[in-house]
């Protein structure tokens, strides 16, 4: 934090019960220094971060909604990151939190769409011209949470190569395991027959669902008691992947609605492109398994 800018004291529940009698319950209006919330928030910050290039009033909405869909990958890839050191160490338990609050995240996330519902072509036309090469699919944050989720493809680390930070850390992630390749790793050390050599799958890839992965999701799935973690680590994911599917319908669905299927401002065939994207699944055998249950 800034050196200028004042810090968050903590207090106790005693003296925030003290505090509420002297005021006789009334809030606290009078501070030394920055409001304690803005202080903790950084909403000087945040609130100076829209900078529209066109006069356009609708470009206010799509600049917004888009940091804000920004601010959710983030607490998503949070999220995902405890959630594979959790699978890495065999909590399963301590696993479970962190995907359900991801689930909640996305969910959160799809409904950011609703705010750009309004937007016609010729609504999306009046400032997009002054985006330039901007697009969305160059959101380095996206791609971390696509990595964590395991769909992976080196080409997509290109347009940050003159990021040397960016590209450092965007590398970081994509050489490290995904949440399903500590999941194949956590099936394979609770005994189930899984080669583990499938973590070397390269998921931006066409792959037919592996039979060993299908039978340790049956097998664990043939289990419905209460205290079966696997099954609730299965649930936990499949929700993810609900979410995040969603995530990429609507996305499909927002660039339909507002350009048709016009050339993407960076470059690709936009909608063309979004729609093969959609084809890479999510947790494979963890759908494909449920055939054969």
């Amino acid at each position: 934090m800034d050196g200028t800018r004042q810090t968050v004291r903590p207090t106790t529940a005693v003296e925030r019960a003290e505090r509420a009698m002297a005021t006789g319950g009334s809030p606290t209006l009078e501070f030394q220094a920055e409001v304690p919330y803005d202080a903790y928030v950084h909403t000087e910050v945040l609130h100076n971060l829209q900078q529209p290039l066109s006069d356009d009033p609708g470009e206010m909405s799509f600049l917004m909604i888009t940091q804000v869909m920004e601010l959710y990958f983030k607490l998503v890839t949070f999220e995902l990151r405890n959630a594979r050191a959790a699978l890495r160490d065999d909590e399963v338990g301590a696993a479970l939190a962190p995907l359900r609050r991801t689930a909640l995240h996305l969910e959160g996330l799809n409904g950011s769409w609703r705010g750009l519902r309004w937007m016609t072509p010729s609504d999306f036309n009046r400032f997009r011209d002054q985006l330039g090469e901007a697009s969305g699919l160059q959101s380095s944050m996206y791609r971390h949470l696509e990595f964590l989720l395991g769909l992976k493809s080196v080409a997509l680390l290109r347009p940050f190569r003159r990021q040397p930070k960016v590209h450092r850390e965007l590398m970081r992630t994509f050489e490290s395991s995904s949440v399903w390749d500590e999941t194949i790793a956590l099936l394979a050390r609770r005994g189930h027959d899984v080669p583990l050599e499938l973590l070397e799958r390269d998921f931006s890839l066409e792959h037919e669902p592996h039979p060993a992965v299908e039978k340790a999701w049956v097998e664990v799935y043939r289990d419905d008691s209460t205290t079966n973690e696997l099954r609730m680590l299965g649930e936990a994911l499949t929700e993810v992947a609900e979410q995040f599917g969603d995530w990429r319908y609507q996305h499909v669905a927002a660039v339909r609605r507002s350009m048709g299927a016009k050339p993407g401002s960076g470059g690709s065939n936009g909608l063309a492109w979004l729609e093969r994207s959609m084809a890479r699944v999510v947790f494979p055998e963890l759908w494909s398994a449920r055939t054969h249950m």
